[in-house]
Order: C-alpha cells, then structure tokens, then sequence
C-alpha cells in the first residue's frame, strides 16, 4: 500500500510556525508521511498570513504553487489569510479545504470528510471558516508532543486582539483574546525538557494581555522558570503598558531569563500613534524602556516600526527617528504601511505614495543598522554564554551559530558537533552582523 504523503508550507509569525508543528505532527499521526513542500504530495497545507497584502499575495502564490506540483492533491489553506480572505479564495477555486484559525486542529478530520465526499463527486470543496470576530472563543490546543529536536521551542500561550489599531487586520483573523490553562503550558515545557530543549519562547498574539483565572504574564513566566531543565526564556512581543517597574523587577529576579524585549512600538511620533489607535503616547513608552534598564544591564531593546502611515507628514516622520534614535535600539523591523482592506486606516486620508514611503523606510532602516553596530560594538570584550544551534559559512570557513542571552548571534570555531551546547567566552569582532565568540584556546 503505498503511503500517504503530505507537505507544509508556513507564512507569518512564530504562532502560526507554532500551529504548523500541531498540524504536522495530526497527520503524522493518522499515517502521513511529512515531505518537502517542493515534491509531490497527496496533501498540501498552507498556512497562510495576511499581516500585508504581500503575505496575501505569497499565500495564494504558495496555494497555486501546490495544485501546480500535483494537480490531484488535496490543497488545504489554513490560517490568518483563510479567515479574512475565505470569499478571494473561494473564487479561486485552488484550494480545497478552507480551515479557519481556530479549526486548525479539525485537520485530519476534514481531510478525511472531503475524500469521503469526493466518492460521489470530485469536484466537490470544503470550507470551514466560522466567524472568529463573532462570540468568545475557547484557547485552540495545538500542543505539540512530537517537535524535531531543536534547541530552541515556541509555545503559544495567548491568542487573539481585542485593540484594533487602524492599520491591523489581525485581529479580524485571530479573534478575541483569550489564554491557555497555564497547568497545559507547564505540562508542555516539562514534556520539551525532557526531550532536550532548553530555551522556551513565550508567544501569542497579543502576549501581554495574557490572563487565566487571575494569573498574569509574569506569574506565567515565573512558574516556567521553575521547571528543570529550563535553562533560557524569552518571550515574544511586548507592548509598554505592560512593562511596569514591578514586571522589570520580577523578570531581573529569575537568572534563566533573558534579557530581551520586543517592543512593540509602530511609531515615535505621539499623533502617528494617536491615529494608530495605540494606547500608549512616546513617554509612556520611554518610562517603560527606563524600567528595563534599571533592572537590566543593557538589555537588548528591539522593536516593530511603519514608515509612511496615513497622514505622517515629514516632521512627524523626523520624530518618530529621532525617538528611535533616543531609545538607542539593538534592533528595529521597519516596515512601509500597507493598506489593509476593511481597516480604518484603508479610508483615512493623506495616504503617501509608494515611492515616498520606501524612502522613509531606508532611512529608518538606515538608521537601525547604525545602531545595531552601536549596540554590538559596546558588547565587545565582555564575556557571554551562547546556545548553539547550526552552522554557517563566511567568507569560505564554516562557523556554529548561536545566540546570546541578549540574542546577539555569534560566531564560534569548533570541528565537533556543537548542536545545542552551551560555550562561554569573549566577544571578540563583529563580522557581517555577528560577534566572534573565543574560549580563549585561539
């Protein structure tokens, strides 16, 4: 009997790669044998993203592509674009099976609905998109038991948005917010450790509204750091309301915590911000940005920032650099703004060429490699531990990679299999956005 085969793709954030391991490992379970995406497959599953119209347009790209490599495959869209754009995909006509983001773990269930379907009339299709933006919806468990070994594991602790910022489709895909039983997410990273994990990543889509049965972020994150074995975590992004000095002061307390924050800011411009429908002014941001760094020694500060949202005039623009400029960001994501059907921001006037808002874009991004050389630059000479995971090549010699606490990515020599060890030493010479790391035994 020949045997079942079945191929992933993942677009988007670390919650849908999260999703994609859960839906993988359901098919791997009902007997499917999990190939590369690039070969022939009885069963394709997309999980599509819609943060901009170019991960629109990549996850019907990807969905063509399926049918393309295997015209009688069954192709499954799932995912954040499956909810908003169900009726584009539908008149399609590529994919056929429609999953919605909280029906992600019906999978195997609806592939096998579909072929008994398909006994009577194959061109029959199947679309299971509920509206997610309608009533309160339960946490989708998609824990994975079966992960590949890695170093390194994502969990998805939160899900959904309840903030509507102009410009944000997401929360039109994920739903209202709501959190995972935090004995499940215990239960997860106990199961991880033992298999050899030893970084965990905290992430939703909105992390820091994260709450069960008054248990908090930061009660969450403390009770992760208590499990052995657990030896780094990190979370995902962060917004400023969130970061108290009580929330600073707890996380500085736990020695398996590493110091770096995402934060997620879009603007430094306190009218962008307010025309964002953000709930934070530039200050605000800043006093949680002191928090950090009172109880942090130079903690990595990344963040999330549009060029060219509806509106921004040059001087706005020159603000939100310059505030950018004041925080002294490790890191900045600069992304032009993109037009989101069904926003409020799709209709608000003032909206900037293409041309103007990829310039704005350079310069910010411009401005972001300035500081990362900066900020890498202040590192070196210390000592750091790093966790390393694979290899890469420079310059013709191949290195282990890994990463600081900080997530600074280093370079390290060693002719043994390094996969998953720690090392310590100094931080020697930055190369092409790395830091050397020597043990000293040069």
């Amino acid at each position: 009997m020949k045997n079942k085969t079945a191929a992933f793709h993942n677009l988007g954030c670390k919650v849908n790669a999260y999703e994609m391991e859960g839906m993988e490992e359901s098919l791997r379970n009902a007997g499917y044998e999990i190939v590369p995406f690039s070969e022939k497959a009885d069963v394709y599953v997309i999980n599509t993203c819609t943060v901009t119209r170019v991960a629109d347009q990549k996850s019907r790209q990807m969905i063509s592509r399926a049918k393309t490599l295997n015209p009688d495959a069954i192709v499954v869209a799932c995912g954040c674009y499956a909810n908003t754009g169900k009726d584009v995909l539908i008149r399609d006509g590529v994919a056929d099976i429609i999953l919605g983001n909280n029906e992600k773990s019906q999978l195997n269930a609806e592939i096998e609905k579909l072929k008994a379907a398909r006994l009577s009339d194959k061109n029959v299709r199947e679309t299971f998109v509920p509206d997610i933006n309608k009533g309160r919806w339960d946490f989708e468990e998609t824990a994975v038991s079966m992960k590949e070994e890695h170093t390194r594991a994502f969990l998805k602790v939160e899900d959904g948005c309840d903030q509507f910022c102009t410009y944000c489709i997401i929360p039109f895909a994920r739903g209202r917010e709501r959190s995972r039983d935090p004995e499940k997410v215990v239960e997860e990273v106990k199961m991880l450790s033992d298999k050899g994990f030893r970084e965990f990543v905290l992430t939703g889509i909105r992390l820091t509204s994260y709450s069960y049965d008054n248990i908090t972020l930061v009660d969450l994150i403390e009770r992760v750091s208590q499990i052995d074995g657990v030896h780094r975590i990190r979370l995902g992004s962060l917004e400023p309301k969130a970061v108290t000095e009580d929330f600073a002061k707890r996380l500085s307390e736990l020695k398996n915590f590493c110091p770096h924050f995402h934060m997620s800011l879009q603007s430094g411009s306190d009218s962008v911000l307010k025309r964002m429908n953000r709930h934070y002014s530039s200050e605000e941001f800043m006093e949680s940005i002191g928090y950090l760094r009172k109880y942090f020694d130079d903690p990595a500060i990344t963040a999330d920032m549009i060029c060219g949202f509806p509106g921004e005039t040059e001087e706005e623009f020159r603000e939100s650099v310059d505030f950018a400029k004041r925080v002294g960001f490790y890191e900045i994501h600069v992304f032009p703004y993109s037009v989101r059907q069904g926003t409020r921001a799709e209709k608000m006037p003032g909206q900037l060429s293409k041309k103007e808002k990829a310039a704005r874009t350079k310069i910010l991004r411009d401005k972001a490699l300035q500081m990362k050389q900066e900020y890498l630059t202040r590192h070196l000479g210390r000592r750091a531990e790093a966790l390393l995971e694979e290899t890469t090549e420079i310059n013709g010699k191949t290195y282990w990679t890994g990463y600081t606490p900080e997530y600074i990515r280093v370079l390290y020599e060693s002719d043994q299999d390094m996969s998953g060890r720690f090392v310590t030493g100094v931080l020697k010479k930055i190369e092409k956005g790395f830091i050397h790391l020597s043990d000293g035994q040069e």
